[in-house]
């Protein structure tokens, strides 16, 4: 009897259990097949996000650059002499102001002067000679060829006079043209050679600025357009005007040096930095959209507009930039609508749903 009710005990305690389990598994297999539904609910029911848009039109554009220059003589040369020889003469003083053709440096030229006197002795020599037997050919005393050769001999010291003239006038150093010049670098009776830079001579009024800019405003900047700059250590505004642009682009910095000229009131000195500021030519029918519409890229700049009611990105090339806006200078068209709010949502065809357009 008690071995029955035993038995009868555990056939039941099994029974409880395979219905619990049976309960179990229901539950988790119900939650199962309903997980899917409702995920494919809720992505389905996904409302795309609302956009701000901004419509492409033109506007007028007046706009300035900054550029790093350097101020530059308007003028200059290292004064070296053409011939090796030694110093007797210098007839400037340092840091001076000297006009166009004034005397530097005189080198020792005794031995040329000689040189020359000896010539003037050989030609006045010849000249005798010449006419003696010229008239010895009228009387057919000489031949022709020997009085050829008395003239050609009168003919090459003429020459050699020219040449020690010219080495002569290489023996005094003059100024090429009126400047400023520089620190002295030898002394009297220094031995001189092609090779040594005696000063320099420099040019001051006017004064040359060098700058490059980015060659996506080569088409901006024409001749004559006005710069203003500033130098180092002085507060005051300087003006100047554009009078030489390379024609070729810088293919390292991908820049345009251009060149600018202006007075120099006496406070400036070659080798200054200058920060230079340009005023861009006036474009009446730029194409300015909001900077936070483009997208960068490691190769190019994309734009998202609307193409039938959907996304489609456009490469663009971008110009002048401000606070706010940047120029477009291909890729839009005016009245086309470009996105300027959420476009890291988005992608290519996609639709699209406004909550403001400009």
């Amino acid at each position: 009897m008690t071995n029955s009710k035993k038995m009868l005990r555990t056939i039941l305690f099994t029974i409880i259990g395979a219905v619990v389990i049976f309960l179990v598994y229901k539950k988790v297999a119900d939650g199962k097949r309903k997980e899917p539904a409702t995920t494919a609910g809720r992505s389905g029911g996904a409302k795309p996000p609302l956009l701000d848009a901004y419509i492409v039109k033109t506007s007028k554009l007046d706009e300035t650059i900054e550029a790093s220059g350097t101020l530059q003589s308007n003028e200059e040369v290292e004064i070296k002499p053409e011939i090796t020889g030694r110093i007797v003469g210098l007839y400037f003083k340092e840091g001076v102001n000297v006009s166009k053709g004034d005397l530097l440096v005189k080198i020792y030229d005794e031995d040329l002067k000689a040189q020359l006197q000896k010539l003037v002795l050989q030609q006045q020599l010849a000249k005798t000679t010449l006419q003696r037997q010229e008239n010895l050919l009228k009387i057919n005393g000489i031949s022709q060829q020997d009085v050829d050769v008395t003239r050609n001999q009168v003919s090459a010291y003429a020459a050699d006079m020219e040449y020690t003239k010219t080495q002569l006038q290489k023996t005094e150093l003059r100024a090429p043209f009126s400047g400023r010049l520089g620190l002295r670098n030898v002394s009297l009776g220094a031995i001189v050679s092609p090779a040594t830079v005696i000063t320099t001579l420099q040019q001051i009024t006017p004064l040359k600025i060098d700058f490059s800019i980015p060659e996506k405003y080569r088409t901006a900047i024409k001749l004559g357009d006005a710069v203003t700059f500033r130098v180092a250590g002085d507060n005051n505004s300087y003006k100047g005007s554009i009078y030489a642009m390379d024609p070729k682009i810088d293919l390292a910095t991908r820049t345009v040096k251009i060149r600018a000229i202006m007075p120099n009131p006496g406070k400036l000195f070659p080798g200054s930095f200058a920060r230079v500021t340009i005023g861009l030519r006036d474009m009446p029918e730029a194409i300015m959209i909001p900077t936070q519409a483009v997208i960068p890229g490691t190769r190019d700049k994309r734009v998202i507009v609307a193409d039938s009611g959907k996304a489609k990105f456009v490469v663009v090339e971008t110009g002048i930039r401000d606070e706010n806006n940047i120029q477009i200078t291909s890729g839009l068209n005016v009245g086309d609508t470009v996105i300027t709010s959420g476009i890291m949502q988005l992608r290519a065809g996609m639709p699209l749903k406004y909550a403001k357009v400009n």
